[in-house]
């Protein structure tokens, strides 16, 4: 018995003492009883002790504890390098397209600086014109689209388009073909007549004489890019007022709204088999077309879808003919103009006389005079003015 409590007495003792100043300085510990190697400070046995059991944690990586989770940050890392490098395409997409659309737009001649050409004016203002020309339309085409077989090229149609410098809404003004105006070098005629006697050019200068409105665009496009363009954004909605039959014009419509392609709504705005005035109801309806197809052209569901847009450029840009300030910039713009519900009118008609055997249209003076200078001063069209 004492041998035994002196034994039971030294472990007591030993255990209860403290540890030395050396073995605290660094850090040192005893497991059961007997100093630890090594530096580190103690940490708990992981449960199981490293045997496979429930407490254990194979993913916590060697004798160290849990570590940070790596797989997130290489997965944001990855997303990153993939939208920057979509970014990356996209741009030199964006570039390259805009490029490629812009070498291929055609120019002419139109706009140029003579004496008494009207000053600047707030906003800007469009040029639009229709030609009957049959260029590039096969003899099947040609039929098929009931253009008959008239050669060379005149203005089917004319408007003015405005856009003012503010937030306002554009103004869309038809020119009628047979307005009676003055013609430089060839007294007073047709307005068409200016284009056959000089093109581009002379008919730029007719209007901007007869209208006081300086123009910064002019654009033409032909009968066939007509078609290929309505075809490009995959038709167009437009709203048929009356039931319409013109064998001359290729359709046979019904009454009410309804999509149409390129060469049905080319004998739309074409016919003349309505109304008492036919050439005034073409306008309206080439305004309703106008209208409809560059705000689609230049709708989102267009211009971002490749399988649209792309064909939507190559047409436009075989089609169109612009004087040569107007680039790929003027374009889209004028098509966002035009989304923004545009004011459609015509000019006032006064009366409708026959001069030297042909019949004309004669403006109204004062309501035209009116009309042209709110536009040239980046006004509103008074209400009493505007024509349906």
């Amino acid at each position: 018995m004492d041998d035994e409590a002196t034994v039971l007495g030294s472990f007591g003792a030993a255990s209860a003492a403290p540890a030395s100043t050396d073995d605290a300085g660094r850090g040192r510990g005893r497991v059961y009883g007997k100093p630890r190697s090594g530096n580190a400070p103690v940490r708990p046995l992981s449960g199981g002790a490293g045997s496979g059991g429930s407490g254990g944690s194979r993913g916590s990586g060697g004798d160290g504890g849990p570590q940070a989770p790596r797989r997130p940050r290489r997965t944001g890392r990855l997303i990153a390098r993939i939208l920057a490098g979509l970014l990356v395409l996209l741009i030199v997409l964006g570039v390259g397209g805009y490029l490629w659309v812009d070498s291929r737009i055609k120019t002419v001649e139109a706009l140029t600086d003579y004496d008494g050409r009207p000053a600047a004016t707030p906003g800007e203002d469009w040029l639009l014109v229709g030609s009957d020309s049959r260029a590039g339309l096969t003899r099947a085409q040609r039929k098929k689209l009931a253009t008959g077989r008239a050669v060379g090229k005149r203005t089917d149609t004319m408007m003015l388009l405005h856009v003012p410098s503010g937030d306002g809404r554009p103004t869309l003004v038809s020119l009628p073909r047979d307005s009676y105006v003055p013609i430089d070098g060839h007294g007073s005629d047709k307005l068409n007549a200016a284009y056959a006697f000089g093109g581009p050019k002379l008919l730029a200068k007719t209007v901007e004489k007869v209208t006081g409105i300086r123009l910064d665009h002019y654009m033409e496009v032909g009968f066939g890019g007509f078609v290929g363009i309505v075809d490009a954004v995959g038709g167009v909605n437009i709203c048929v007022k009356q039931n319409i039959k013109d064998p001359k014009a290729g359709i046979d419509l019904k009454k009410g709204c309804q999509d149409m392609d390129g060469g049905t709504a080319l004998g739309y705005v074409r016919t003349r088999a309505t109304g008492a005035l036919p050439d005034f109801d073409r306008t309206q309806r080439q305004r309703q077309f106008f209208s409809a197809v560059v705000k689609k052209a230049a709708s989102p569901a267009v211009l971002l879808n490749p399988f649209s847009s792309l064909p939507l450029a190559a047409s436009a840009t075989d089609a169109v003919a612009v004087d040569d300030g107007t680039g790929v910039y003027d374009l889209l713009s004028l098509g966002l103009a035009m989304g923004g519900d545009p004011i459609t009118t015509a000019v006032p008609v006064g009366s409708l006389p026959t001069i030297n055997g042909a019949a004309v249209v004669k403006w109204d003076t004062q309501k035209a005079l009116r009309l042209f200078t709110s536009l040239a001063e980046d006004k509103p069209v008074p209400k009493d003015v505007l024509t349906k």
